[in-house]
């Protein structure tokens, strides 16, 4: 079965993608872990050593079996149980272990390609091991991927799901598969003695063709100029026309951008991290007072002390908002800084603002996954709840391989709507748990009856929350629909949270 989809329950792992899908949902994992499952459930019911096993997972290396023993433990904590109850992964002692189910394997299905020419940007190579060099050809991707997705008529993938492909070699026309789309724009870019060289080409995965491709050598004060002629490029030569969206704010000061660039790879990472997002960003600032994206970020993180980090929320909920505001009133036509804003007055209860800011956003920049994502959010707390799933849906289309609050907001969509079953499946990931997703997965737990295992999911979440109250909780989110308010502090209530 090497080479195939492998399908197993509600799962489908793609080896030569490097991932691993539930119910249609990317599910982040290792490569160690890929790569073991990969081995296990290509020869389903054999007993496989822990010798091959770990020669799959490190190639040419010598690891300790304990490496083996953790990695295979958390492959089970993602996957979960089956549907009997019993185990995906069976240890047979002192041999190895054996995948205990059965597996189809499926032929490769594309995501339906969008009515609009669909593109995503690959992360741009550099040469060598230099940190300053990658972090340079990050912020110009990610840059590329704002600057394309401003366009109308054009579907972009975002930033997240184009990056889990840095690094990766793989056939062009498989990862235009992976992201269901025509087109690849990749490149290279190196920044040395105060000059540029970029290097990018446009490709056509479904004919294989070369578009467009040009190599651009410049004074490295000239790069957002360069990033606005690599996107007329390829705007004419996807559109056959140039549409230029409204100017965006630009930095003046290029090492106000750098650490920018380094924030925003760390906004949604944990509260350690915050903490260095918070440093960059007020360094960023102070060098640049009109850089908009430094304060649209730095909002945010104020955001995430208070929501999911458990910081308090009072020191942090005005100054997150001023910070929005000031980031919109510098660069009114950037969707990011839209949905922030947006965003942080449905907080404010100020909905009539934060509906007409959302719409804005989505006006701006259709393909800003984040705002959809977001929008979810609000839409299932008002009571608009097949509203709230179809947004997250539409997220999860535009960014396939998401942040992990993209989780969060998915699985809290399926308790809204009653499925408490495909919210615990969505919750229970690992990747969920640096959220606040564990009140949830308890709720949505107790709602089920199992109530033994939500009182210990609330037992974890109070580690780290100790102040959360259920009834501080529901004052200051933005509930609208009363019936909805009721349907999660009973699950919370359930689930032995604290009222």
């Amino acid at each position: 079965m090497t080479g195939s989809r492998l399908a197993f329950g509600p799962f489908v792992l793609d080896p030569d993608a490097g991932t691993l899908l539930r119910d249609d949902v990317p599910v982040p994992v290792g490569d160690r872990g890929l790569k073991l499952l990969a081995a296990l459930a290509g020869r389903p019911g054999e007993i496989l050593s822990k010798a091959e096993l770990m020669d799959a997972a490190w190639p040419g290396r010598a690891v300790e079996e304990g490496n083996l023993t953790v990695q295979v433990a958390q492959l089970r904590k993602l996957l979960g149980p089956a549907v009997d109850g019993g185990p995906w992964i069976a240890t047979v002692p002192r041999v190895g272990y054996r995948f205990a189910r059965a597996v189809e394997p499926l032929p490769r299905t594309p995501l339906r390609l969008a009515d609009l020419p669909s593109i995503a940007v690959l992360p741009f190579a550099t040469l060598g091991n230099d940190r300053a060099q990658d972090c340079f050809a990050d912020g110009l991707t990610e840059d590329l991927i704002t600057d394309l997705s401003r366009i109308p008529g054009l579907f972009v993938i975002a930033r997240n799901s184009a990056f889990a492909y840095k690094g990766r070699t793989m056939d062009l026309r498989d990862i235009a598969r992976d992201l269901g789309v025509r087109y690849l724009l990749q490149g290279s870019a190196r920044r040395a003695a105060g000059q540029v060289r970029i290097n990018a080409r446009l490709v056509d995965t479904t004919s294989g063709g070369q578009l467009w491709a040009e190599r651009f050598d410049r004074g490295v004060a000239d790069i957002f100029a360069v990033q606005d002629e690599v996107t007329g490029r390829i705007v004419e030569a996807l559109l056959g026309r140039l549409r230029a969206p409204p100017p965006r704010n630009r930095p003046s000061s290029l090492e106000a951008y750098d650490l920018c660039v380094r924030a925003r790879r760390l906004i949604d990472d944990s509260p350690q991290t915050a903490r260095e997002v918070h440093l960059m960003l007020t360094r960023a600032i102070s060098l640049d007072s009109g850089y908009a994206e430094a304060y649209r970020w730095l909002a945010m993180n104020h955001w995430n002390g208070w929501v999911h980090w458990g910081e308090p929320m009072e020191a942090n909920r005005g100054v997150a908002l001023e910070l929005a505001r000031k980031a919109v009133a510098i660069d009114p036509n950037d969707a990011g800084c839209r949905w922030v804003l947006a965003n942080l007055l449905a907080y404010e209860r100020r909905f009539a603002e934060a509906d007409a800011e959302f719409a804005r956003a989505i006006e701006l920049d259709p393909n800003e996954a984040d705002t959809w994502a977001t929008l979810s959010d609000i839409a299932v707390l008002a009571g608009r709840v097949e509203e709230g799933l179809e947004h997250i849906r539409r997220a999860f289309r535009l960014n396939p391989f998401p942040p992990s609050w993209y989780h969060l907001t998915l699985g809290q969509a399926h308790y809204a709507a009653g499925d408490y079953e495909a919210a615990v499946a969505i919750l229970r990931r690992e990747e969920t748990w640096r959220t606040s997703s564990r009140r949830f997965l308890a709720a949505s737990l107790a709602q089920l009856g199992r109530l033994d295992e939500a009182r210990t999911e609330a037992e974890l979440f109070l580690v780290g929350n100790p102040h959360f109250s259920t009834r501080r909780w529901a004052e200051t989110e933005p509930f609208r629909d009363a019936a909805t308010l009721a349907h999660f502090v009973d699950g919370f209530r359930k689930a032995g949270l604290p009222a």
